[in-house]
This record gives C-alpha cells, sequence and structure tokens, in this order.
C-alpha cells in the first residue's frame, strides 16, 4: 500500500492521461457491446460539447493543480488535519479513510451544494441539459463549476489532512468511477444492486439524471454510495422510467451548443418542477 501511495504522490501527467483516455475509450467501446439504451444519435456529434468541457476542466485543473500540492505540503508539515490527528492507523486504512473522506469534501458536498444554491444550480445546468447521458457526459462541466469543485477539494485536503499522493489516487479513481457511472451500459440488475451498497453504481447515478424532482435532487456521490446512504439522498428509480435531461431544458437542441452552454450560467434562473 506504500508503493501505491508512492507511486501517486508523482504520478506522471503521460499517465494521468492514460487513465482519462483509457477508460473514456473502455466505456466508449463498452456502451456498444451491451448499451442500457440503444439512442438514436450521432455519438461523435454528441460528444463534441462534452469532448470540449473535459478538455477545459484538464486546463483548469492543471492549471491550480500547485494549490493542491502547496496544501498538501503544508497540512503534511504541520500536522493538521483528520488523518494527522488520527495516529497509528494501518496504511490500507489511512489510504481508504483519505480517500474515502475526499470524495465527501470533493465530489458529495459540492454537487450537493450546487443543487440547492441558485447561482451554482445554473452552472451545474451544463452537465444536467444532456438528453443522451453516455460516458462522454461525465466531465460535461461549465470552467465555472471546474473551479467551484476544485476549491472544494481545495478545501476538503486542508480538513483531512491529506497527503498529495492521497489526492492524486482520490482525483484517479473519482475519474474512472464517473466515466463508468455515466456509462450508457447495462448490468444485470442484482450486480448493479449489490455494487450499490457501499459504491455508486451507474443505475444508482442515472437516478440522479432523471429530468424530474425529487429523483434529480438525489444520488449526489461519486466513488461511494455511503454518503447518499447516511444523509439520506439516496433514491431509487426503475431504469425503465428514466428520462435524461431537465424538465427546464425541453429543446434538445438548446443543450448541444458550446457557445450556448457556456453563457448557461448567466441565463435567468430555472426553477426545476416538483
Amino acid at each position: 500500500m506504500e508503493t501505491l501511495l508512492n507511486y501517486f504522490e508523482t504520478i506522471p501527467s503521460s499517465h494521468r492521461s492514460l487513465i482519462l483516455v483509457g477508460g473514456l475509450t473502455f466505456f466508449w467501446l463498452l456502451e456498444g457491446a451491451v448499451p442500457l439504451f440503444k439512442f438514436n444519435y450521432k455519438k461523435w456529434q454528441h460528444a463534441v460539447p462534452n469532448l470540449f468541457f473535459t478538455v477545459t476542466t484538464i486546463i483548469i485543473n492543471f492549471v491550480l493543480a500547485f494549490l493542491l500540492l502547496k496544501s498538501a505540503d503544508w497540512v503534511m508539515a504541520n500536522n493538521f488535519g483528520i488523518l494527522n490527528w488520527l495516529p497509528n492507523m494501518p496504511m490500507w486504512f489511512y489510504i481508504v479513510f483519505g480517500v474515502f473522506l475526499m470524495d465527501f469534501f470533493g465530489a458529495y458536498l459540492p454537487h450537493f451544494v450546487e443543487h440547492k444554491v441558485s447561482v451554482l444550480w445554473m452552472v451545474h445546468l451544463v452537465h444536467h441539459s444532456d438528453h443522451k447521458v453516455d460516458t462522454t457526459t461525465a466531465n460535461r462541466h461549465h470552467p465555472l463549476e471546474s473551479v467551484i469543485r476544485f476549491s472544494f477539494t481545495l478545501v476538503g485536503v486542508v480538513i483531512i489532512g491529506a497527503p498529495i499522493g492521497i489526492v492524486m489516487l482520490y482525483q484517479s479513481l473519482s475519474l474512472v468511477a464517473t466515466q463508468f457511472t455515466h456509462a450508457n451500459i447495462k448490468m444485470p440488475k442484482r450486480v448493479d444492486t449489490m455494487l450499490s451498497y457501499v459504491l455508486v453504481s451507474p443505475n444508482m447515478h442515472k437516478v440522479h439524471h432523471h429530468y424530474k424532482l425529487p429523483y434529480t435532487d438525489s444520488n449526489y456521490g461519486n466513488i461511494f454510495s455511503v454518503w447518499d446512504r447516511l444523509l439520506g439522498t439516496y433514491m431509487v428509480l426503475d431504469s425503465d422510467q428514466l428520462v435524461y435531461g431537465v424538465d427546464v431544458f425541453p429543446d434538445e437542441k438548446e443543450n448541444s451548443n458550446i457557445k450556448d452552454l457556456l453563457k448557461q450560467p448567466f441565463q435567468k434562473y430555472r426553477k426545476p418542477k416538483e
């Protein structure tokens, strides 16, 4: 486990790129083999805005990465944060618990807040307005949302007292997890249900992409489903009943233009309907 932590402390950018491209390619091909829905769409054309926002997310995270490194170095040098206040943990527990906490501060919490604060919801709408959810939807985040989520992650690093190895491991796992849960793949229902007791499964997350409340405001988790179960935001909906998108975006053409999506946060607030 220590070797794993040491690897992620200095993981090369090329390896992180391989995780991104490799995961995207794998789930893209898997979608063709075992699709959950047989979308009538031009897959590459649909992917263009989603891949554009994937690139903007990468750029923002790359530019701001030094803040994560500085923060992680500071908490370790000053023995600050939850992990540093709980000594004598086995290495395996130290790493798993660290990733578990990072998942709350870096994914669940900002996601929950984005749904509850109207200004942030308008930013997050770019992600929810996709009517054909597939693995490319995973990183369909407006640049402002990338900054917002990065800020929550940064705060999480300080509160948790996470070393950079755990931060990089979390981000790598988070990337693959979100590609997996958004992928348009059909899993055996029993397998998906069993998986969802601990991890966020594809069907569990797709409930979150249902176009109407209260389902839109549920299942905020990214890696671990435990946060939704503990905090009362877990919901179930049969995949046969799923309708993607948001009820305030009935026109699918409205969410396929990069220029319009970039302007989305500055539009008039669109309140979701019950």
